[in-house]
């Protein structure tokens, strides 16, 4: 009798912490920085609420579904370091991050390429790069500048960046003509397949 009641026991206790788990595991979710929409797969999340993303409804966006990337889900995907000289100050800083193109597989988008990326800033600035040229340039979505998260306010949280230097056309360039398409700040991503 009192191994069914263990039993019973055991099986409610469990039954109760698969129950609770999800809301466990969406509680501990942090904030969304980086929302990638258009040409994705089935996203993990649902259309532009015009009060919870104002940025974006300001900006004019429109989407039906989007798969949305805490900071957490962006530094567990494989990081690559880069290490640009920078208009700011001309020096080499050293910045780290996923390959935005693993950040699109991660979302589930269908690319070629000639697939554009639209990758918009919290300032509103666009720059579309194609699948082509964020491969060939090995464009990055950092996440870390000298060993330290970007700030909010600074260039992060993150930068859609490549390393300038090592690409001979734009190493070419004076450093302040380099980054026109790198986008600080970056928070939104739409992939036009």
């Amino acid at each position: 009798m009192k191994k069914r009641q263990f039993l019973g026991t055991a099986a409610l206790a469990g039954l109760s912490a698969a129950v609770t788990l999800p809301a466990r595991a969406a509680a501990a979710a942090g904030p969304t920085l980086l929302t990638v929409t258009g040409a994705i797969g089935n996203g993990n999340r649902g259309k532009l609420d015009p009060v919870r993303d104002q940025m974006m409804y300001k900006q004019k966006l429109s989407f039906d579904k989007a798969y949305a990337f805490d900071y957490a889900a962006l530094t567990a995907l494989p990081a690559v370091t880069i290490k640009p000289t920078l208009e700011y100050d001309s020096r080499q800083h050293t910045l780290r991050g996923p390959l935005l193109l693993d950040v699109m597989k991660a979302a589930g988008a269908r690319l070629n390429d000639n697939s554009k990326l639209v990758l918009r800033a919290i300032d509103g600035f666009a720059a579309t790069v194609t699948v082509a040229q964020a491969k060939a340039q090995r464009y990055i979505v950092a996440t870390q500048l000298d060993g330290a998260p970007m700030a909010l306010g600074g260039l992060g949280p993150l930068w859609a960046v490549y390393e300038a230097d090592k690409v001979p056309e734009m190493a070419a360039k004076p450093v302040a003509d380099r980054f026109g398409l790198c986008p600080w700040g970056l928070y939104h991503i739409e992939v036009q397949a």
